[in-house]
C-alpha cells in the first residue's frame, strides 16, 4: 500500500465573464417581449406573465455576482440565450480536451511532473459532450500518456469521487500518478430563459495531480488522510437530456432536458447530510473539527456553505475557513470546490489539516481530508 498526495492542482478560466448587471438586462429584455407578444393570452388568463429579475435578487439568493463563462454573446443574446460554441471536426481536440489541457499543464507543472510520469487519466464533470470515445482517452492523447484513462460523472461531487479512484489506484500500486481533470462548460445545460437558476452556473476547468508520496517532488503537496463518499436518490435535482430523448420526439424539448432543480428542498435537505458527513469523516479519522484550518467547499451557494460550516464548527466561519470564489466564478459544478482549494492552499504552514468537501444532485456527498507536508 502506497500513501498518496496531491502534488500539483491547475486552473482553467474562460476569458470571457458575464456580470449580474449584465445577465439581468438580457433576460429582462427577453421577458418585456414575451410577455408582449403573449398579452392576450396573458389578459385572458391563459398564460402566466414572466416576472423580471434584478442583479439584487441573484446576489441575495446565491452569493454570485459574476461568473466566467466560454462564451458571452450567445448567452447574452434575448434572441438566443444559449452560448454559441461550433461543432469541432474529428480531427480536432474538442472543447472539453481543450480545456483539460490548460488544467493540466499548470497541475503538472506545480508538481514538477511530466506526461511520461503519470499513468492513467480521469476526467470527472457533470457535462460530458459525447458519449465516447471518452474525453479521458483525447486526453491522456493529447498530452502524450501512456496507460489508462476513463470518464465518469457523478454531478457537483465528480471531483471528490474522481480523487477517491485515483487515490485508491495508487494505494493498489496500479499507477504511479494519475492526473484527474474537471472540464465544466455549466452554462451549456442551462436555461437562461428560468428566472429562478439562469443566474446559477459558470463554466471552468480544474486539474489535480495524485501521486505516490515517497515519489512526489513537489513543494505544493497535501497528504490524502482519508476519504468518504455517499449518495441518495433525490430528484430534486435533475437533467433528463440524453441519447434516448430522440426516441420521444414529443418531450425531446421538455424543460427538464436542461438542468432543474427544486432549489429550497435541496438546501434543506443536503446541508445536513454534508455536515454529518464531515463530522464524522472527521471524528473517524480522530480528526477534532475545530483543528480543521480550511474547509474548501462545493461553490454552490454562499448561504449553503455558511449553514454547513456553522452545524460542524457551532459558530460562523471566518473567511479564511471556508473561502468563496462563487461571487464570480459562480457553480461551477465539480470545479468549484477544487478551485478553492486551488487558489487558497498557499498560505497554509506545514501540518495544516483541510477538508475538501463537494454536493451535488444524485445526492451525492464526497469528503476528503488533507494534510499539508
Amino acid at each position: 500500500m502506497h500513501n498518496v498526495v496531491i502534488s500539483g492542482t491547475g486552473l482553467y478560466t474562460p476569458p470571457h465573464s458575464i456580470s449580474n448587471d449584465e445577465l439581468v438586462a438580457s433576460f429582462n429584455t427577453y421577458v418585456r417581449a414575451f410577455n408582449e407578444e403573449h398579452a392576450q393570452a396573458i389578459a385572458a388568463g391563459s398564460v402566466q406573465p414572466l416576472a423580471e429579475s434584478s442583479a439584487a435578487f441573484i446576489e441575495k439568493a446565491s452569493g454570485i455576482k459574476s461568473r466566467h463563462v466560454i462564451d458571452k454573446a450567445g448567452i447574452l443574446d434575448p434572441q438566443r440565450m444559449r452560448p454559441h460554441i461550433p461543432e469541432r471536426s474529428n480531427e480536432q481536440w474538442s472543447i472539453l480536451c481543450e480545456m483539460s489541457l490548460k488544467a493540466a499543464e499548470e497541475a503538472l507543472a506545480r508538481a514538477g511532473r511530466t506526461a511520461g510520469d503519470i499513468d492513467g487519466v480521469i476526467v470527472a464533470c457533470s457535462n460530458l459532450q459525447r458519449a465516447y470515445p471518452a474525453i479521458a482517452i483525447e486526453v491522456q492523447a493529447a498530452l502524450g500518456i501512456e496507460g489508462f484513462g476513463f470518464d465518469m460523472n457523478v454531478a457537483c461531487s465528480s471531483a471528490t469521487f474522481g480523487i477517491q479512484n485515483a487515490v485508491n489506484a495508487i494505494h493498489l500500486g496500479q499507477a504511479r500518478a494519475i492526473l484527474m481533470v474537471n472540464p465544466e462548460i455549466c452554462t451549456g445545460h442551462m436555461n437562461f430563459r428560468d428566472r429562478d437558476s439562469h443566474f446559477i452556473f459558470g463554466d471552468a476547468c480544474t486539474a489535480v495531480l495524485l501521486e505516490r508520496a515517497e515519489l512526489a517532488v513537489s513543494s505544493h503537496q497535501w497528504e490524502v488522510l482519508d476519504t468518504r463518499l455517499v449518495t441518495r436518490f433525490s430528484n430534486n435535482i435533475r437533467n433528463n437530456f440524453g441519447f434516448l430523448n430522440r426516441a420521444d420526439e414529443a418531450h425531446a424539448n421538455d424543460r427538464d432536458k436542461l438542468f432543474v432543480q427544486e432549489g429550497r428542498k435541496v438546501f434543506k435537505e443536503v446541508c445536513p447530510m454534508v455536515a454529518e458527513l464531515i463530522g464524522s469523516h472527521l471524528h473517524d479519522n480522530h480528526i477534532p473539527v475545530e483543528t480543521v484550518r480550511r474547509f474548501w467547499l462545493h461553490q454552490a451557494n454562499l448561504s449553503m456553505n455558511q449553514l454547513i460550516v456553522r452545524r460542524l464548527l457551532e459558530r460562523d466561519a471566518r473567511a479564511d475557513e471556508a473561502p468563496v470564489i462563487l461571487d464570480t466564478y459562480a457553480n461551477t459544478s465539480s470545479a468549484g470546490s477544487v478551485i478553492a482549494f486551488h487558489k487558497h492552499q498557499d498560505d497554509l504552514p506545514v501540518g495544516s489539516i483541510g477538508v475538501l468537501s463537494a454536493f451535488g444532485a444524485g445526492y451525492s456527498i464526497g469528503s476528503v481530508i488533507l494534510k499539508k507536508r
